[in-house]
C-alpha cells in the first residue's frame, strides 16, 4: 500500500500511474478546465435548471469565477478544506466549481447531517469554512453553524445561501475575476467525500480530479450520456451516486442539461421529467418502488425517461422486473462505492441479466477479486468478499492510517465488506455486507457510531444497534438496550428524544428500541450480533 504524504492522501504508486495514464483513462483534465471547456463550446446551453432558474454553461463559468475570486479576496485559497452542505440549488455547483477553480476542497456533507457529524468533519478537515443554506426542510441551518463555528478554532467563515444571519451572505461576496495562479494539477485532490464505512468515525475518501474524470467519462460511455441528455438530480446533489453514476457531474462533462428535483416524491418529480423531457435519473430502491407504484397509477406524461437508474443497495429481482412495464424506459443497475468501483448492466445487456445482477465494472483495468476469509481466491461462481484495484479506486482513506491497515491489502486492494458472487458474463450479484453496517434504503449506517451515542445514555448499560428487514428500505435499524442496575425505566420515545438532542442525523435515530435483559452470545463470549438481527426480524 502506498505511503500518504504529508497532507493525508495515498497516491497511487508511479508505476500504476503511467499505466492509467498510457491506457488513456487520465488525460489531464481538471474540473475547472472542464467547465470553461464546455462554457467554450456552447455557452448559451442551460447547463442548470434549478426551478425557475435556467443557468446556461457560460452563467455558470462566470458565477464560478466570480465566487472563486470571492472565496481568494476571504483568503481561502489552494488546499483548504470547506465544508459544503447544501440542498439541490444552483448555489451547489457554483461553490463546488469556485472551489475546484481555486484547488481548495470541498468536503461534501449531506443535508440530512447535523452537528454532530458537521463537528467532526470541521474538526477532522481543519476546515476553514462551512456553506450552508439557511433553512431548509423546516431546519435552521445558520444555528448549527454557529454552534460549530464557536467549537471549532480553524472555521473562520459561515457562508449562507440565502438570509445569512449573523454569518455571510455567500452571493455577497462575489467579486469580478481574477487570474489564479497556482491551480489544482490533474493529479491533485479536487475533493474529500465521506464514507458510508461500518465504523463509528466517518472516513474521508479522497479523490483526485484525473481518477473522478475518468470515472465519469466512463459511466456517460455506458449509460449513453450525450449533449442531449436530460439528468434528473433527485438525490442529494453531494452522494457519490447522483453526483458521478453518471450523475450531475457525468452530465455536466457532456455537456448536457442538469435538472434539480428539491425533493424526491413523485408529485415533485413527475412534473419536472415532463415539463423538461427528462431522459435520464437515478434513484434509490425504496425511491424506485414508490415511483413505480405511482407512475402505474398514470397522470403525467414521462415518455421522454429512457433510463433509470437503480443503486445504492441492493435491487430486488420482483421489483426489477416492474420498472419497464410501470416506466416504460430501461432499467440500469447501478453498485459501486465513493472509494471508487462502480459497476453498470449494460443498456443492451438482456433482460434477464438487467434484473437479476448488479452489473459488470467501468474499467478494462478494474482488478476484481473474490476470496474468503483469509483472502485466498475463490472459484468463479464462488460466493466470497469483493476485494478491488483500478484507476478510480483509492489507495487509502485521507488521514487515516489505522482504517487504511485494515481497509487495504499490502499491494493497494481495497476491502469493500461486499460479499457477492461473479456470474460467467462478467456481472457481479450482491450477495450481502460482511461489514457490521446496515444499509437503511441506500443511506449507510454505522452501527458503532449509534451505539456510542446509547452508551452516552446515563441510564444505558450496553447498546447493540443491527439491521433488521423492511420490505420498503431493505434495512431498518433496531436498537437493543440493557439498562442500568436500577435505573428509572425508559421507553423508546425517550431513547430516540435523547439520540436525536445529541446532534444524530435523523436517518441514524433507531428506527426500533427494544430493552433486554442480556445480549446473546457466540461461543467465545462475543455479542452475537446473527442472533439479534434474528430475532429483530422474527
Amino acid at each position: 500500500m502506498s505511503t500518504a504524504t504529508p497532507g493525508g492522501f495515498a497516491p497511487w504508486p508511479a508505476a500504476y500511474a503511467e499505466r492509467y495514464r498510457a491506457a488513456g483513462w487520465w488525460r489531464g483534465e481538471t474540473f475547472g478546465q472542464m467547465l470553461r471547456d464546455r462554457s467554450a463550446a456552447h455557452p448559451d446551453r442551460v447547463a442548470i435548471v434549478d426551478g425557475d432558474r435556467r443557468w446556461t454553461y457560460r452563467e455558470l463559468d462566470e458565477r464560478a469565477d466570480r465566487l472563486a475570486a470571492g472565496l481568494l479576496g476571504q483568503g481561502i485559497g489552494k488546499d483548504d478544506k470547506v465544508v459544503v452542505q447544501l440542498p439541490n440549488t444552483a448555489e451547489f455547483f457554483e461553490i463546488v466549481f469556485a472551489l475546484f477553480r481555486i484547488g481548495a476542497l470541498p468536503v461534501f456533507a449531506l443535508p440530512a447531517h447535523r452537528e454532530s457529524e458537521i463537528r467532526y468533519f470541521c474538526e477532522f478537515t481543519e476546515a476553514v469554512a462551512y456553506v450552508i443554506a439557511d433553512v431548509h426542510a423546516g431546519f435552521d441551518h445558520r444555528t448549527l453553524a454557529a454552534k460549530v463555528r464557536a467549537d471549532v478554532p480553524t472555521l473562520r467563515h459561515v457562508f449562507v445561501v440565502g438570509d445569512p444571519g449573523e454569518h455571510t451572505s455567500l452571493a455577497g461576496i462575489a467579486q469580478e475575476p481574477v487570474d489564479i495562479h497556482g491551480g489544482p494539477r490533474p493529479d491533485d485532490l479536487a475533493f474529500l467525500q465521506l464514507s458510508g464505512g461500518s465504523t463509528g468515525i466517518p472516513k474521508l475518501i479522497p479523490r483526485t480530479h484525473d481518477d473522478y474524470i475518468y470515472s465519469l467519462r466512463g459511466s456517460n460511455d455506458i449509460c449513453a450520456i450525450d449533449e442531449d441528455s436530460v439528468y434528473l438530480c433527485v438525490l442529494p446533489a453531494a452522494h457519490n451516486f447522483p453526483l458521478s453514476s453518471p450523475g450531475t457531474l457525468g452530465a455536466l462533462y457532456a455537456g448536457a442539461r442538469v435538472v434539480l428535483c428539491p425533493r424526491s416524491d413523485p408529485d415533485t418529480a413527475f412534473p419536472l421529467i415532463e415539463r423538461e423531457g427528462v431522459t435520464v435519473t437515478g434513484l434509490v430502491p425504496p425511491l424506485a418502488l414508490l415511483w413505480i407504484e405511482a407512475a402505474e397509477r398514470g397522470g403525467y406524461d414521462l415518455s421522454s425517461l429512457e433510463v433509470l437508474l437503480v443503486g445504492g443497495a441492493k435491487f430486488s429481482e420482483e421489483a426489477a422486473r416492474r420498472v419497464r412495464p410501470a416506466l416504460g424506459c430501461t432499467l440500469q443497475q447501478v453498485f459501486g462505492m465513493a472509494e471508487g468501483l462502480v459497476n453498470y448492466t449494460r443498456l443492451d445487456d438482456p433482460e434477464e441479466v438487467i434484473v437479476t445482477t448488479q452489473g459488470r465494472p467501468i474499467s478494462p483495468d478494474d482488478e476484481i477479486l473474490i476470496v474468503d476469509g483469509e483472502d485466498n481466491a475463490l472459484p468463479p461462481g464462488a460466493t466470497g468478499h469483493l476485494l478491488t484495484r483500478g484507476p478510480y479506486t483509492i489507495r487509502g482513506y485521507w488521514n487515516a492510517p489505522e482504517h487504511n491497515a485494515r481497509s487495504f491489502t499490502e499491494d493497494g486492494f481495497y476491502r469493500t465488506g461486499d460479499v457477492v458472487r461473479r456470474t460467467e458474463s462478467g456481472h457481479l450479484v450482491v450477495e450481502g455486507r460482511a461489514k457490521d453496517q446496515i444499509n437503511r434504503g441506500g443511506e449507510k449506517i454505522a452501527a458503532e457510531e449509534v451505539e456510542n451515542h446509547l452508551l452516552a445514555h446515563p441510564a444505558v448499560h450496553d447498546a447493540s444497534v443491527v439491521a433488521v428487514p423492511d420490505p420498503y428500505l431493505g434495512e431498518r435499524t433496531c436498537a437493543y438496550v440493557i439498562l442500568r442496575a436500577g435505573a428509572e425505566p425508559l421507553k423508546a420515545p425517550a431513547i430516540k428524544k435523547f439520540v436525536r438532542e445529541r446532534g444524530l442525523a435523523a436517518y441514524k435515530v433507531p428506527d426500533r428500541v427494544e430493552f433486554v435483559d442480556a445480549f446473546p452470545q457466540t461461543g467465545i463470549g462475543k455479542i452475537s450480533k446473527r442472533d439479534l438481527r434474528a430475532h429483530g426480524g422474527a
